[in-house]
């Protein structure tokens, strides 16, 4: 069951006003109150119609002006503190009908992040050939580099819960964002899920942000460069194995010049075996560096598992919190008073506590300015010198 109360519905925007206040109308419609905009400098009026349909809006900070998606969505993770993040774009293209079955995973307890597939039912012209042919190349590398097949990675429709956002370490200023999302995810083994929705084509007034050459090409880098942390094989084995190649074909040209013309080409040849040096030197760290990266996981899945237990075990029956040790301290008197927590003022006067005429033996030694506790006796082997 989708509780709307724990759901914020965060929408990046710029230049959104044919579209704005119909997506947050729709939203507000299906359930959920809590609608944040961040706006990135828009000038056709986009914030004043979101504000008007029911949104909180925030102006994004530093440059904005549309070129920071990926910020104005790092500004928005940052502002809410809502248990449940839906994110979206603001120009129509994703259905406020589809919300429920994207945050269902979460509230179910069977994932922390959910994508919505846009592949699974596509309005047609909702996207061009370049577009699609671009997103089936940026997919199939994440799946080689990153090993996990998530169908859509750059969908900008996304659920996440705040375990899986306080997880996340989000840098990406651009439309880089949903690949860094997807990439953070296998990173930190967070449970995901994709969900088939409906996309619909971007209405005829609504011009697009996306550049698709540009941004496209920033993606594929985000995919690469996020690939030093999470596979540093694939990272630096294929520069390494592209090293190798260049210095193999320029051995065997000058190998073959050597033989069949008897010419030497010593600075080739020089270059030639920098390259496969430099390859091989590339191959052992991406072997090291993924030995290393593997060992770090299983540790931080160990020490998670571990954090785990021990917040299950410093709750009581029923959920309630029993303290560190599990010690019930409803009985615990006050400094100044000494009774029993919530007794009343006066009470028990009939009744005067026995005081003893002999301390404790315990309580009555004291530590002297060493730290060791005087006895009144003295020690009889000392006893026995001084005669």
């Amino acid at each position: 069951m989708v509780d709307h109360d724990a759901v914020c519905v965060l929408i990046p925007t710029y230049n959104e006003a044919q579209t704005i206040e119909r997506v947050v109308t729709s939203y507000r419609d299906e359930g959920f109150e809590n609608v944040l905009v961040i706006d990135g400098g828009s000038t056709d009026g986009t914030r004043e119609l979101a504000a008007d349909a029911g949104a909180r809006v925030v102006q994004q900070s530093g440059r904005g002006k549309g070129e920071g998606k990926g910020q104005a969505v790092r500004e928005g993770l940052r502002i809410t503190d809502a248990p449940v993040v839906l994110m979206l774009d603001g120009d129509w293209t994703y259905r406020a009908e589809d919300a429920h079955a994207m945050l269902e995973p979460i509230f179910a307890g069977r994932a922390e992040h959910v994508i919505g597939d846009r592949f699974a039912d596509m309005e047609s012209g909702a996207m061009t050939r370049l577009n699609s042919a671009g997103n089936g190349v940026i997919n199939r590398a994440f799946r080689l580099i990153h090993g996990h097949d998530y169908g859509d990675i750059l969908s900008g429709y996304r659920a996440l819960s705040r375990d899986a956002i306080d997880r996340l370490t989000l840098t990406e200023d651009g439309f880089g964002i949903e690949t860094e999302l997807a990439v953070e995810c296998v990173k930190h083994s967070v449970p995901t899920e994709v969900v088939p929705i409906r996309y619909r084509a971007r209405p005829g007034e609504s011009e697009t942000n996306l550049r698709p050459f540009r941004d496209g090409l920033i993606i594929i880098l985000t995919l690469y460069k996020m690939a030093k942390t999470n596979n540093p094989l694939f990272y630096f084995g294929s520069v390494g194995t592209a090293s190798l190649g260049v210095g193999g074909v320029l051995g065997a040209y000058v190998a073959i010049e050597w033989i069949t013309r008897s010419i030497s080409h010593e600075v080739i040849a020089v270059l030639s075996a920098f390259a496969i040096l430099f390859g091989v030197q590339l191959l052992m760290f991406g072997f090291l560096s993924d030995m290393l990266v593997t060992v770090n996981r299983e540790q931080t899945r160990r020490l998670e598992e571990l954090a785990t237990r021990v917040a299950g075990s410093d709750t009581g029956p029923g959920g309630a919190d029993t303290g560190w040790r599990g010690e019930d301290t409803s009985t615990v008197g006050t400094a100044d008073s000494g009774a029993p927590a919530g007794s009343d003022d006066g009470a028990g006067d009939d009744e005067t506590p026995v005081e003893s005429d002999e301390s404790d033996p315990v309580q009555a030694a004291e530590p002297d300015e060493s730290g060791a506790v005087e006895r009144e006796e003295s020690d009889p082997v000392e006893a026995a010198e001084d005669t």
